[in-house]
């Protein structure tokens, strides 16, 4: 099936996506932990840098536009400053506004996360404040909400409802919404809410709650794979036309009301953070049955999705190449490693997006000893990633004359990706590694030195960008140059030094 899945999404799809829902503007405060405040026992977070995302069905639309789907978005924001970053937000993703109200007796939903990193290491989140009303819409503008909707759904593929239970859902909207869609043969896929009256959801050709939410609406526990697909079964119940458990490391179960279910698996994974996994499964969900992909298909292909999901910090949007590759999945992770600066500024870039921190090296590696290893293992342990600057060839030259290096390009690159401390090597043929600093932007600069870091290249971008630049530990044993020329002594010179 996978290979099927790879032919899927290399075709050129672009369908229309409505998304109907709660809009949140997600907020991320970000810094390092070293220290209990001196005014309560608590810890003191100082912060080095602050993002805004789209969440709840904002997250949703996120995905879909990284899987270059046509997406129209329908909601309710407040009259305030979140609402202005939230309308930036959709511009800057060229989403269609097609139904977006302003509602001046509430505000727009924001989150506030807080999160520290510990020894500037692995951020964990400290605490979260909301900032909402989550009553229902007024009777007036819950009727010019689906009023509009209805109005505007020529054209439009699937429908996702994020219900997020911050009033854009409650009462009418859903029923409402549903009547108008069948008008069309559209299907509509929801991710309902957690408890509630799932009766709101009649009609619906999807619903896809949680192992917990499934569990609050049927009134039975969930806890085994097999109690999954009884589960689902028991969904239709609701008159949907099918259902989609997720059941965390159980994977997802599903049941269709012409008698057919099944359990997918989940691969297993490093579960960093599940913020954002159920929006990355109903975004797929809507893609597959865009795409024409039978239960099965489309269940496999949000398994893999939402697994992808919860390996990182935050909602991250997840593109079709990052799909395809984790599918082809057969290439060896060094063979990744080795990578074009262009590829490598967008590899860092969604590791940004969860925080990690981007520590940054460089040097010629001929002949790599002990004393490399040391260094290279010290400065992966400023942050979260390590990125190699490797002197080319010809670079190599330029700085140590002729007959360097002893070991060429692609031998000194495939040494280093066999290192696990290292994540990604990158060539450059200059002579300074400065231009390659001024692209990377690293969030610490590394070097193996006796020199003050105001001697480092590349410490002015660096640090005029918020970095830092840490010297580590000289291994003055080991020398590059003192081993060949080792190797070149006679070996009856070698058998008296090894003596002494």
């Amino acid at each position: 099936m996978a290979n099927y899945l790879i032919e899927v999404l290399q075709r050129p799809l672009n369908p229309t996506i409505l998304v109907v829902g709660d809009i949140i503007l997600d907020r991320y405060h970000w810094g390092n932990v070293d220290r209990i405040s001196p005014e309560a026992p608590i810890p003191l977070l100082r912060v080095d840098r602050r993002e805004q995302r789209l969440g709840g069905a904002g997250s949703v639309v996120s995905m879909l536009a990284a899987l270059d789907v046509h997406v129209r978005v329908a909601t309710v924001l407040g009259n305030d400053e979140a609402s202005v970053r939230v309308h930036e937000l959709l511009q800057d993703l060229g989403v269609e506004e097609s139904v977006v109200l302003t509602d001046d007796d509430r505000p727009t939903t924001v989150k506030e996360r807080f999160l520290g990193r510990a020894q500037s290491r692995h951020p964990q989140q400290m605490i979260r404040i909301d900032h909402e009303y989550d009553g229902p819409l007024r009777e007036s503008l819950c009727s010019q909400l689906i009023e509009q909707v209805t109005a505007r759904l020529e054209g439009v593929d699937v429908i996702l409802v994020s219900d997020y239970n911050k009033g854009v859902c409650a009462g009418d909207t859903i029923p409402a919404i549903v009547a108008a869609a069948a008008q069309y043969d559209i299907p509509v896929i929801a991710d309902p809410i957690r408890g509630g009256d799932y009766h709101r959801y009649k009609g619906c050709a999807c619903i896809t709650p949680n192992r917990l939410e499934a569990s609050l609406a049927l009134g039975r526990a969930i806890e085994t794979p097999q109690e999954g697909i009884e589960a689902a079964e028991a969904l239709l119940d609701f008159r949907v036309h099918s259902a989609i458990v997720t059941l965390d490391r159980d994977g997802m179960a599903w049941a269709r009301r012409d008698g057919s279910h099944g359990i997918s698996p989940i691969k297993p994974r490093e579960v960093y953070d599940i913020t954002g996994a159920g929006d990355m499964v109903l975004s797929i969900i809507g893609y597959g049955v865009a795409a024409g992909l039978e239960d099965g298909q489309i269940v496999e292909l949000a398994n893999l999705a939402g697994g992808l999901e919860v390996e990182r910090l935050g909602v991250v949007p997840l593109t079709r190449e990052e799909l395809l590759e984790e599918l082809r999945g057969s290439e060896p992770k060094r063979h990744r490693k080795a990578i074009t600066c262009d590829a490598l500024l967008d590899e860092l870039r969604k590791r940004r997006q969860t925080g990690q921190r981007i520590v940054m090296t460089n040097g010629c590696f001929d002949l790599i000893h002990p004393g490399h290893v040391a260094s290279l293992q010290e400065a992966r342990e400023l942050g979260d990633c390590l990125v190699v600057g490797l002197n080319s060839d010809v670079s190599v030259q330029k700085l140590k004359g002729p007959g360097r290096p002893v070991i060429n390009e692609q031998g000194r690159t495939a040494m280093l990706t066999a290192l696990e401390c290292v994540d990604y090597v990158v060539l450059f043929d200059e002579v300074s590694v400065e231009p390659l600093v001024r692209r990377i932007l690293p969030d610490v600069l590394a070097k193996a030195a006796q020199y003050a870091p105001n001697q480092v290249v590349g410490y002015q971008i660096v640090e005029a960008n918020g970095g830092e630049v840490v010297c580590t530990k000289m291994h003055d044993e080991y020398s590059t140059t003192s081993i060949i020329e080792k190797i070149n002594q006679p070996a009856s010179q070698l058998a008296t030094d090894n003596s002494n």
